[in-house]
């Protein structure tokens, strides 16, 4: 009989973080505006090129993001 209400409890408590996330981050409701290197496709793709175009050691290409993938290494280039 209590299983119905910690799980009712859990799905109203999602259903509300859902909302409060929705309307903060969705609908600025503090106001604000998305910056334009988030809404820019573009430029997005040159920032990307730039990263995976520099030298690396270690073995096939890594992606330049350290929150999804945490294995790279970045070789410096000689000093001039």
């Amino acid at each position: 009989m209590a299983t119905k209400y910690i799980v009712g409890s859990i799905v109203g408590s999602f259903v509300v973080a859902y909302a409060c996330d929705t309307l903060i981050s969705d609908s600025k409701l503090f106001g604000g505006t998305t910056p334009s290197t988030v809404a820019n496709k573009g430029w997005w793709e040159a920032t990307d090129q730039k990263f995976q175009a520099w030298p690396r050691t270690a073995g096939p290409p890594v992606v330049m993001n350290p929150i999804s993938r945490q294995n790279f290494i970045v070789k410096t280039g000689p000093e001039s």
